[in-house]
């Protein structure tokens, strides 16, 4: 690939600066700051674009329904008396009360305390007290229906909403993603299933820090060298050697990783057991028989972190990890979490599989309060630059590998090239925010 000089006023606003002659690439670090910057995501992506939900198994079984907030609305995922998954505004027609105040559960008909509405868990009424007092006409009905989001979609039981009524369909906007989905269901003939709970914690920085430190190889090394030398004593050589960054389109991106952890059922490691290691030789076999041999080499050889703009990421390493990023604020991030393993296993890979999942992306693991730490210091330390405007040093560098892309070559994990493709993607949806002038450089 060759790149022209001073490529800048491709990328949609003062923020981001990508120089082609110089090979740098710099945000300003008012995108992590800046409450005016928060609000234009709010209502130019979070608004607008597909967002992950949730995933189907949350909710098996018909009337069955879980309750959370995303963009910063209240939301019901619901499966229905009929059994269709529905997604519903948690907000009571009537006068907008909260309707459903449990977080889940299951049952028939959700009623609003305040003046006690109900309705069925298809969204329509049930009972209206008083119902003599209103017009008796279908034509009013309609109007007191629950309010579905105004679209919804589900792609190998990965659960997408959309505030917006008109747009990309979700297969078009997951793109090339859309497959790297598809590859976490086939490893297994018997379907895939969330475990119940969810794992949700806080954190004190910017959403597009958790985005950042997912697609970063750069800082695993050094900041995980606790789990790195755990690894090695297990009788695992580390290493960076045939790991890429993938641009998937859309801000959509991936890291594979072959380089540091197996993959239960696929690669296995001697920290898994020699029981283990006899099954994955067993599921290897089955899947080239159901996939054929290359499909199964590619759903099977490495391990992927994927991204799904704007707020899914997919770790499928040790065990399967679902995070779900919900920004509150420009400072303040929650992560949700849920374990997606095979329907049938045994009790036993299961348990490795939990605790493989405990040791390393779990919120208590080697890895994860590691990469809390890191993006909260991250949002600390940007305050130091704050209002300088000399030069470039109130901006972030993520010019690593920049080079590598001029040449034609493949992208290294530990390049910054995903970041890149991320921050190109949320430049051109965000745009110029008011209050937030652009710098002399950028121009």
């Amino acid at each position: 690939m060759t790149q022209t000089a001073a490529v800048k006023s491709q990328l949609g606003n003062g923020l981001v600066v990508e120089d082609w002659e110089r090979l740098t690439f710099r945000v300003n670090r008012e995108a992590y700051r800046s409450e005016a910057v928060f609000d234009a995501e709010r209502e130019r992506i979070w608004s607008t674009s597909w967002l992950f939900l949730g995933h189907e198994t949350e909710v098996p079984e018909p009337n069955d329904f879980k309750v959370r907030t995303l963009a910063g609305k209240p939301l019901i995922l619901v499966r229905d008396q009929n059994g269709q998954v529905r997604v519903f505004l948690n907000s009571c027609p009537h006068r907008g009360t909260v309707l459903c105040r449990e977080s889940e559960g299951n049952n028939k008909h959700f009623q609003c305390f305040y003046h006690a509405w109900t309705y069925r868990t298809d969204g329509e009424m049930a009972a209206l007290p008083g119902d003599d007092a209103y017009q008796d006409s279908p034509d009013f009905r309609d109007t007191v229906k629950m309010r579905a989001v105004p679209r919804m979609d589900i792609h190998e039981g990965f659960v997408f909403v959309s505030f917006a009524p008109e747009g990309p369909s979700l297969l078009e906007h997951l793109g090339a993603a859309a497959d790297v989905i598809t590859m976490t269901t086939l490893g297994t003939p018997s379907g895939m299933t969330v475990l119940p709970g969810v794992q949700r914690y806080g954190v004190r920085g910017n959403w597009k820090l958790a985005v950042e430190n997912a697609m970063d190889g750069y800082h695993f090394a050094p900041t995980h060298n606790t789990f790195v030398g755990y690894l090695r004593e297990t009788g695992f050589h580390v290493t960076d050697d045939d790991q890429y960054a993938y641009d998937l389109g859309q801000g959509h991106s991936m890291l594979i990783l072959t380089g540091h952890n197996g993959r239960l059922g696929m690669i296995w490691e001697p920290r898994f057991g020699e029981a283990e290691k006899e099954r994955t030789r067993i599921n290897r076999e089955d899947m080239a028989r159901r996939l054929g041999e290359e499909r199964a080499n590619q759903v099977g050889d490495a391990s992927r972190i994927l991204f799904v703009f704007p707020n899914l990421l997919l770790f499928d390493l040790e065990a399967l990890t679902i995070r779900q990023l919900e920004p509150l604020s420009a400072g303040r991030t929650d992560v949700r979490a849920w374990q997606y393993v095979p329907k049938v296993e045994t009790d036993e890979a299961r348990d490795i599989r939990l605790r493989t999942m405990a040791s390393f992306v779990g919120p208590g693991g080697l890895a994860t309060p590691d990469d809390i730490e890191a993006y909260e210091a991250v949002q600390r330390g940007i305050e130091a630059t704050a209002g300088d405007t000399r030069g470039f040093n109130d901006w972030s560098d993520m010019s690593r590998g920049m080079i590598s892309e001029v040449r034609g070559e493949q992208g290294r994990s530990i390049d910054e090239g995903a970041m890149r493709s991320f921050w190109r993607a949320w430049s051109h949806a965000v745009g110029p925010v008011d209050g937030v002038p652009e710098s002399e450089l950028a121009r």
